[in-house]
């Protein structure tokens, strides 16, 4: 039997965070809940002495706020994954988590089993963003994209070797959390060259799923929307 994926809870709504324990063990035998914490810097120590593969994040706590959280717990483990999950679609917050390594920014207001699903999805590298907030993202990328300007691009080491101009582009738009399809479209291009594009990323990045690729583009300065002159 496949062993049950380790899930750590934070949030400071006790009520919201113990009602959300109780629909996982009652819906989700595959998931176990190691743990519940009720503020940021509780989660950082729990993440570091339990090793749970997923991390559930509040994203507004008092003291230690669950983006800073989520910052020191990836900066600790990179490989731990971290799911905010929260109330505001803010996306300042939405940025910054993303660029800290969140593998993802949903809702509370989402159906429990949507939740659930999402739990599953993000454990298998797929980044998971609620709509209304991908659509701010899409908005704010479209704006960017009527500019008369063009994204920054970043300083690279010089063993990942030199982007062409749309593997630049592609790389802004996966580090800002777009899907295939999506970059696609707001490119002008074919699905099927986005894909070949990004396994080429995935080469010369040295990542073998979308999570890390999008993690080290943020590294290096990708998914920002400032822009340079032409």
């Amino acid at each position: 039997m496949k062993d049950p994926i380790r899930v750590l809870l934070v949030d400071d709504q006790k009520l919201f965070v113990d009602s959300l324990h109780m629909v996982i063990e009652s819906r989700a035998p595959d998931i176990e809940v190691v743990a519940v914490a009720y503020d940021g810097e509780t989660g950082v120590q729990l993440a570091q002495e339990l090793t749970p593969d997923l991390v559930i994040m509040d994203v507004r706590m008092p003291g230690m706020d669950g983006v800073e959280a989520a910052r020191q717990i990836i900066e600790t483990s990179p490989d731990m994954i971290v799911l905010m999950l929260t109330t505001f679609d803010d996306d300042e917050y939405v940025y910054q988590a993303i660029l800290h390594g969140a593998a993802g920014y949903l809702l509370k207001d989402m159906p429990p089993e949507d939740l659930i699903a999402s739990m599953h999805n993000v454990t298998k590298k797929n980044l998971q963003i609620s709509s209304s907030v991908l659509k701010k993202l899409l908005e704010k990328t479209h704006h960017a994209q009527q500019e008369p300007q063009r994204p920054v691009r970043p300083q690279l080491p010089e063993e990942i070797g030199v982007l062409s101009s749309r593997e630049h582009e592609i790389l802004h738009l996966v580090a800002a959390g777009l899907n295939n399809q999506e970059i696609a479209e707001t490119l002008h291009i074919a699905s099927q060259t986005v894909k070949n594009r990004i396994s080429e990323l995935y080469f010369k990045f040295d990542v073998h799923d979308r999570l890390h690729l999008i993690r080290k583009a943020k590294q290096f300065g990708y998914g920002s929307l400032q822009s340079e002159p032409r």
